[in-house]
């Protein structure tokens, strides 16, 4: 039987869950089962990674390691050339450190792990594992193993373009929607995140997988578009539109739906199981635009190249950082998602780069200035701290990570566009990831707690224990000790693996890499969501 039943709710947040559990929405209880989960279990809010994103926050409850460990930090990385960047998509051979997956399938456990993020190309488990965030064309190739598409397309209602992005139909979308746009957008969650419970259903019936990990990614795409709908702060249902309260109508089923799901996979798993519930990240509301590398413009650490309308021309201003002009950059970010600075150092290949001797001074006197950074309409300053990598991000992937990491006031992403004001108000609060997320658990032993806050990095120990693995002695986290009762405990102590020796490395990429459209297929999602720009 199933051991462990891992839920991945993206973006979830208490202060959207917390009205849908104790009733206080206007609607009551949307979501009984959690509410039984948090009144007879074991809840905390959980911080995310230093950067609260979904590459390295996913990667983190996957691996159980930082992203200073694990190496993924954005959706995109990126090469310096000199004179232009080179740049591709993160996937699953640029984490450096094994998988829960990977390491229960070492020790004889069998897995599935359902839609998380940096999955692909899927690396061999024991069980099953179908990679998030591949388009319904190139699914058949990224599952595990080869046969699992067959297998999922004969289950009754099985849709690949319910089941997975269409990116075509999503890039067409804009990040602003009228309320119209906003509901079909909302409606588009509903049969996908269906389809995932179908197959994670139909999977712990078939194969009674110790560990069965599906992700639900419905909760944050809602949340960036439809914040304004769901924040009990803003929300007034005496006040909305009809047309708003349709799209209202429509989220609150969204939530219900996925708390249906919830309950019927844990009981699909019995009462001998662990539930547990897990986000990578909060949300809140977005209130700046800040457009970063306009402000590094003016401090005259970055210059544009001339704008002109050619094609070349036209892709460079397609692209998040095409534009500039590499023979006069020190210092730019490469995308919104990553809130980073990259400080370019002088080398044979970028001879006006930092001196190696300047660095510190450069990097400190940036800071200063990044702080300075104000609302000329309110005089707010909107960057309230700048994270020096080897403080954010220490460990052996350090040097892949930006120089520096802006936590903005509202906790926003910046802009990388080229406009002007370097700050400017939003007409309506964008939903954005907040450091705080959430951890619920409940099955056998486990304490009916509201637990102090705790670490994402400690999901993957506890996931571990509770499937009775040998905990990795490179995990970074640890297991809460109110989490369970003292009995429980002490019948099932932790049990501690040898440490590894190999370094981490990236593992090595084959000579097919994915194709243009497929890139261009993700890139246009992340464009929606606001992860990088036009």
């Amino acid at each position: 039987m199933t051991k462990t039943v891992l839920i991945g709710l993206d973006g979830a947040t208490f202060t959207v869950l917390s009205p849908f559990i104790d009733g206080s929405a206007p609607e009551g209880v949307v979501m009984p089962f959690l509410a039984g989960m948090v009144e007879n279990g074991f809840s905390a809010t959980l911080a995310s990674t230093a950067h609260p994103l979904t590459p390295p926050a996913w990667t983190t409850v996957a691996t159980g390691r930082t992203p200073g460990a694990h190496g993924i930090y954005d959706f995109v990385r990126f090469e310096d050339m000199g004179d232009d960047m080179y740049f591709t998509l993160y996937d699953a051979r640029d984490i450096r450190v094994d998988t829960l997956w990977e390491i229960a399938s070492q020790q004889g456990s069998t897995v599935a792990s359902l839609n998380f993020p940096m999955m692909a190309p899927p690396p061999a488990v024991n069980g099953t594992l179908i990679p998030g965030f591949v388009s319904w064309k190139h699914l058949r190739r990224n599952m595990y193993p080869s046969t699992l598409f067959d297998r999922v397309a004969a289950i009754p209602g099985f849709d690949p373009k319910e089941l997975s992005w269409d990116f075509e139909r999503e890039g067409q979308i804009g990040e602003l929607m009228e309320d119209g746009e906003l509901l079909r957008w909302v409606e588009n969650h509903l049969p996908r995140d269906r389809q995932w419970y179908n197959i994670a259903s139909h999977l712990m019936q078939a194969d009674n997988p110790d560990l069965m990990a599906l992700m639900l990614d419905g909760t944050d795409k809602i949340q960036h578009q439809a914040w304004h709908i769901l924040d009990p702060e803003i929300w007034n249902p005496e006040t909305a539109s009809p047309e708003a309260r349709a799209v209202r109508e429509v989220v609150v089923q969204y939530f219900r739906d996925a708390d249906d799901y919830i309950a019927r996979l844990a009981q699909a798993a019995g009462p001998e199981a662990h539930v547990i519930i897990v986000s990578d990240h909060g949300f809140t509301g977005s209130s700046f635009v800040v457009r970063i590398n306009a402000y590094l413009e003016e401090l005259g650490h970055l210059k544009w190249r001339p704008a002109d309308d050619s094609a070349a021309g036209k892709r460079r201003d397609m692209a998040n950082f095409a534009n500039l002009d590499w023979t006069d950059t020190q210092a730019f970010c490469p995308t919104p998602s990553s809130n980073g600075i990259v400080i370019r150092r002088q080398s044979e290949k970028c001879p006006n780069g930092v001196p190696a001797d300047h660095y510190e001074a450069f990097r400190d006197r940036l800071i200063e200035d990044l702080l300075q950074l104000q609302d000329p309409e309110t005089g707010t300053r909107v960057i309230t701290n700048v994270l020096k990598r080897e403080d954010a991000f220490p460990g052996a992937a350090m040097g892949e990570a930006p120089d520096l990491t802006l936590e903005l006031v509202d906790h926003g992403f910046v802009s990388v566009r080229n406009r002007k004001p370097s700050v400017v108000t939003r007409p309506v609060p964008f939903g954005t990831h907040h450091p705080d997320g959430i951890f619920i658990m409940s099955g056998p032993g486990v304490t009916a707690t509201r637990g102090r806050a705790m670490s994402i990095v400690d999901t993957t120990a506890i996931m571990a224990h509770s499937m009775g693995l040998e905990v990795p002695a490179e995990f970074e986290g640890k297991i809460p000790a109110t989490l369970y009762d003292p009995d429980w405990r002490a019948e099932n102590p932790v049990k501690k693996a040898k440490p590894v020796t190999a370094p981490a490395a990236a593992k090595p990429r084959p000579a097919e890499e994915a194709s243009a459209a497929q890139k261009e297929e993700m890139l246009a999602q992340l464009r929606l969501l606001g992860y990088i720009e036009d």
